[in-house]
């Protein structure tokens, strides 16, 4: 039951800084993405630990961010325990509190429990915390398994969550 989201616009909260983190959640964003654009979530033969949809709008934030002058970088998680931000490791969460020191703020792409794993994470810090995408629902879909390789979605629908209806 991934969690479906809504972009929000980051460029007025990252007015007047000159560097940004971006910290994604793997599996609820990068379902949303490849849902939204009609892509596989996932390719087996391209990539095991990358999701395409994921990395480019990742990698669109990224440019949107260096045309306004600020040095990025993206914290990246490799492995499948790594995926889902809202279950880090205490040795993640460390291991982005070091790398955090080096910018500004840090724009979290995930849910309300991924934002709150941030920010416990980078309380010593003076990072700015920023709220890239927003909580619109739950993801109910079929798992489907195309040749070659890819994993894509069908019979979508994104339902409210109980305390939006």
């Amino acid at each position: 039951m991934p969690i479906h989201f809504e972009d929000l616009d980051v460029m007025p909260e990252v007015s007047g800084l000159k560097s940004v983190l971006i910290v994604p959640c793997i599996m609820c964003p990068a379902t949303t993405l490849a849902i939204r654009n009609k892509k596989p979530v996932m390719q087996f033969f391209r990539s095991l630990v990358t999701s395409a949809p994921l990395e480019q709008y990742i990698e669109d934030l990224q440019s949107r961010l260096i045309e306004k002058g600020l040095k990025t970088k993206v914290f990246k998680s490799y492995f499948y325990q790594q995926w889902f931000l809202c279950m880090w490791s205490s040795g993640r969460r460390k291991k982005l509190q070091k790398f955090a020191k080096e910018y500004e703020a840090v724009i979290v792409l995930g849910c309300d429990s991924a934002l709150e794993t941030i920010r416990d994470s980078l309380k010593s810090t003076d990072c700015k915390i920023i709220e890239g995408m927003r909580s619109a629902g739950l993801t109910n879909a079929k798992l489907k398994f195309k040749f070659p390789g890819n994993v894509c979605f069908e019979d979508v629908k994104i339902l409210p969550m109980s305390q939006q209806q």
